[in-house]
This record gives structure tokens, C-alpha cells and sequence, in this order.
């Protein structure tokens, strides 16, 4: 078997699905018992444990977008809502939207977190960040 370079193997990587990918990186970790987990807590324990000077609070990359309360205009939040959950039938959204305050999207980037908050709000809903 030929031994393939880093790029080769990224290249061969963006052309799987995020299903594809996961399963290999759930065979991988199990074929050599390791985690691709990041040791998030290590790192950021670093500095502060060597008496280091304050650590600087990171910039958040990661958000979730909450429903405070569906507002006036019900019907139009949750057709929002399901458009941005993906699966979701009608009762499941009209639950969830009932349900407020409750997270509708959970660990998304800032730009999708932000027209995610938008489309809410547009629908009529009260949105905050977290």
C-alpha cells in the first residue's frame, strides 16, 4: 500500500460526508485508543498554575441560540424554528416553541448564531445568545 502525504489525505477527507467522517474518526480513535478530543482544560489551566500573569479571557466561538418567549406572532416563530432545526415536525416545534425559554441551536458559530437570532426575531420571537 502506497504511504499517503498529509495533503492526499485531506483532500480525500473533504470528500466525505460529516457521517462518513465521524465514523472514521470513532474507528480511528478505537484502532489506536485515543481521543480527538482537545484537552480544552489543560491549556487553559497552563498559565494560571505557574503563577503566570491572568489568563486573558478567550473571544467565544461557539454559541447557542436560546427563545426567550415566542412573542405575538406564534405561527411565524415556530415555521422559523423549524426552518432552523432541522427533523422537526410540526407538534415538536410548536412544543419546543411553547416551551420558552428553551435553546434552539446549540453550539453554532457566530454568523449562524447571528441569522439565527435575526430570522427569530423577525418572526417575532424574543432571542438571546449564551
Amino acid at each position: 500500500m502506497a504511504k499517503l502525504s498529509t495533503d492526499e489525505l485531506l483532500e480525500a477527507f473533504k470528500d466525505l460526508t460529516l457521517i462518513e467522517l465521524s465514523e472514521f474518526v470513532k474507528k480511528f480513535e478505537e484502532t489506536f485508543d485515543v481521543t480527538a478530543a482537545a484537552p480544552v482544560a489543560v491549556a487553559a489551566a497552563g498559565p494560571a498554575a505557574n503563577g503566570a500573569a491572568a489568563p486573558v479571557e478567550e473571544e467565544k466561538d461557539e454559541f447557542n441560540v436560546v427563545l426567550d418567549a415566542a412573542g405575538d406572532k406564534k405561527i411565524q416563530v415556530i415555521k422559523a424554528v423549524r426552518e432552523l432545526v432541522s427533523g422537526l415536525g410540526l407538534k415538536e416545534a410548536k412544543d419546543l416553541v411553547e416551551a420558552a425559554p428553551k435553546p434552539i441551536l446549540e453550539g453554532v458559530d457566530k454568523a449562524a448564531a447571528d441569522a439565527a437570532k435575526a430570522k427569530l426575531e423577525e418572526a417575532g420571537a424574543k432571542v438571546s445568545l449564551s
